[in-house]
């Protein structure tokens, strides 16, 4: 078991079904790291909402279990500070393309998608177990997607990063990030996010579970949602799936 800067420890696995899943498991028997899981490959990736996450060999796999001693009502800010570790790690690799962050963590090259996150809470206990789990398109791109995708390998990526060296990279800056919101809150982690936002003051459609709402995209509020001005004043959106321009039929 290697062990980063940080202090949190890295496991890296041939296979296993998600790395995500892994570190569930492990926060059910009481595990709160810091650890980082890392696969190089898996049979059941996943993404929000239970979608599937495809993985070739040489894309990178990982989640990172760990606790905090924020109040809970603010973890979801989390999901934030862990797209500024993932965008800053990207954007240190590649050569060309523009890395941005579409709101709220997907890490895009030229508005096309090259990595995912999502942020689970395990356990809602006293001390909640987290799980930050990353999936970055290093040498292969999903084709059938309603996004546009995206690989490292075209933008200057020489050859694959090692997955444990990448993980390092992220922990690194994750924790960078997360001791800045602990110290300062979440306004300075607001306004780095927009400086690599996506898509600011273009039109962005947000798809909710009952309707879908067009407008241009403005910023965040205090809180992470999104703004949208829409005709007659603004909308917030706190949950959705948000696209540049119209929504596509599927997705």
């Amino acid at each position: 078991m290697k062990k980063l800067p940080s202090g949190a420890s890295l496991d890296v696995f041939e296979t296993l079904d998600s790395t995500s899943a892994e570190a569930k498991r492990r926060a059910r028997d009481g595990a709160r790291g810091p650890s980082w899981i890392v696969a190089l490959q898996q049979t059941a990736g996943y993404g929000r909402r239970g979608r599937a996450w495809t993985q070739d060999s040489g894309d990178f796999a990982g989640s990172l279990l760990f606790t905090t001693d924020a109040p809970k009502d603010l973890l979801g800010q989390l999901s934030f500070v862990a797209a500024l570790a993932v965008h800053d790690a990207v954007a240190g690799l590649v050569a060309t393309g523009d890395v941005r962050i579409k709101w709220p963590n997907d890490i895009l090259i030229d508005k096309a998608k090259v990595s995912g996150l999502l942020l689970e809470m395990v356990d809602p206990g006293a001390a909640p177990a987290l799980v930050f789990g990353v999936g970055v398109n290093m040498i292969s791109k999903p084709e059938d997607t309603a996004y546009p995708t995206a690989r490292l390998l075209d933008h200057g990526l020489a050859a694959p990063v090692a997955p444990a060296d990448f993980a390092a990279l992220v922990d690194a800056a994750f924790w960078a990030a997360h001791g800045l919101w602990r110290a300062q809150g979440f306004a300075p982690i607001r306004d780095m996010w927009l400086a690599r936002a996506a898509g600011r003051g273009e039109a962005m459609t947000a798809r909710l579970p009952d309707e879908t709402v067009s407008g241009v995209f403005e910023g965040l509020d205090p809180a992470g949602g999104l703004i949208l001005r829409i005709e007659g004043g603004t909308r917030i959106i706190n949950a959705g799936d948000v696209y540049f321009g119209a929504a596509p039929d599927r997705g």
